[in-house]
């Protein structure tokens, strides 16, 4: 159970996540964008991000995006 110790920096909250998952942060006009691999993936740092810190996951991140599977090139 997380302890709501007050508000806690964005940048801490996406350090976190990038440490723990396997996801990247992109920056568009200066906000931070999630992209993640899988649905699963997302669901799981939406739980992390809502029991850790208090706050939702579209609180952190402007928005959350699937990876693009890479170009097979022949």
């Amino acid at each position: 159970m997380a302890l709501n110790r007050g508000p806690v920096e964005q940048d801490i909250v996406i350090e976190r996540v990038q440490e723990l998952f396997s996801c990247r942060v992109l920056w568009s006009e200066g906000r931070p964008c999630l992209e993640f691999d899988r649905a699963e993936e997302l669901v799981r740092i939406s739980d992390y991000i809502r029991a850790n810190f208090g706050v939702e996951m579209l609180d952190v991140f402007f928005t959350a995006i699937e990876s693009l599977p890479p170009d097979d090139e022949d």
